[in-house]
């Protein structure tokens, strides 16, 4: 906001304008926000995750003629604890 358009405001409008400027942002530390809505502030001034630049990765490699096949099935649902069904 330019000079010539604060010329313009209204005593009202200044006055709010300066109150606005004077009161502190709004964050869980200074309100009672969340702290899950500061977390996109953080987010922005965070480093990047991941593998550093220039490491080399690895995972298992699959063979392209497997000897064997071996089906592992859990005998009961992790949730409910249900049997399993037979197809």
């Amino acid at each position: 906001m330019g000079r010539s358009e604060l010329e313009r405001l209204s005593r009202e409008e200044l006055i709010e304008l300066v109150l606005r400027l004077q009161r502190p942002e709004k964050t869980s530390r200074t309100s009672s926000k969340p702290p899950a809505t500061d977390r996109k502030e953080q987010r922005a001034q965070s480093k990047p995750g991941g593998a550093k630049p220039g490491h080399e990765g690895h995972s298992r490699v699959l063979s392209d003629d497997p000897d064997t096949i071996v089906e592992h099935r859990p005998e009961a649902c992790a949730c409910c604890g249900g049997g399993r069904q037979r197809l």
